[in-house]
Formats: C-alpha cells, structure tokens, sequence
C-alpha cells in the first residue's frame, strides 16, 4: 500500500515538473531588468550605510577607549556613496529614437514637404 502511494506522488511531481511556464514578452524582461537594477542599487546603498555605520562605531570607540591606550586607526577605503537611482531602461528609450535615424550626409539636399500648388 505505501509503495503505491509513494510511486503515485512521484509520478505526480514529475508530471508537475514536466510544465513549462509561457515565455515571458518584452514587457516582462524589461520589468524584471529594472526591478534587478534597482535590487543592485539598493543593496550598494545598504553597503554605504552600514559603511557610515562601522566608521561612527570607531570613531567612538577611539575616543572613549576605556583604558586610555591611544588607537592607531587601519587604513580603509573610504565609504562610496551609490547616489541616487537612475532607471537605465527610461534613459535608452529617450535615446534610442535619435540614435536609429540615420545620419544624412554633408552637403545632400534634403527633400521638403510637398507643397500643394494652387
């Protein structure tokens, strides 16, 4: 009984592993790229934070060290702070408009507009 229980769940879970999801559409790479860019920036400002955080806790314990022995402090480099977010996906879209046009060439007469004549 318990090998025909255990054997209809395996074949269960493979027939689950078996689905496939459906291919995600432009729209959804492009959300899933801007919200892992701003996952990125978001952990580099932790980063700096906790940055700021450890070299307040030295600068304390430098100055009140209870025994009185001075503290020659270790090189570090210092904290960088990551700025503010910018979303790369909405600067390539302002860009890419011109950037696909091409380039007419120096001298050449430009067509205008069609004129009606009267």
């Amino acid at each position: 009984m318990k090998r025909s229980v255990i054997t209809a769940l395996l074949l269960a879970a493979a027939a689950l592993a078996q689905a496939k999801l459906p291919a995600q559409t432009d729209e959804q790479k492009a959300a899933a790229a801007a919200a892992k860019e701003k996952a990125a920036w978001t952990d580099k400002v932790a980063a700096f934070q906790l940055c700021k955080a450890q070299d307040r806790v030295a600068a304390y314990y430098a100055k009140h060290r209870a025994d009185g022995k001075p503290v020659t402090p270790t090189a570090v480099p210092a904290c960088t702070d990551p700025g503010p977010y910018v979303a790369q996906v909405a600067a390539q879209a302002q860009v890419g408009v011109a950037d696909s046009k091409p380039v007419p060439a120096a001298g050449a007469v430009q067509p205008g507009p069609a004129v009606p004549k009267k």
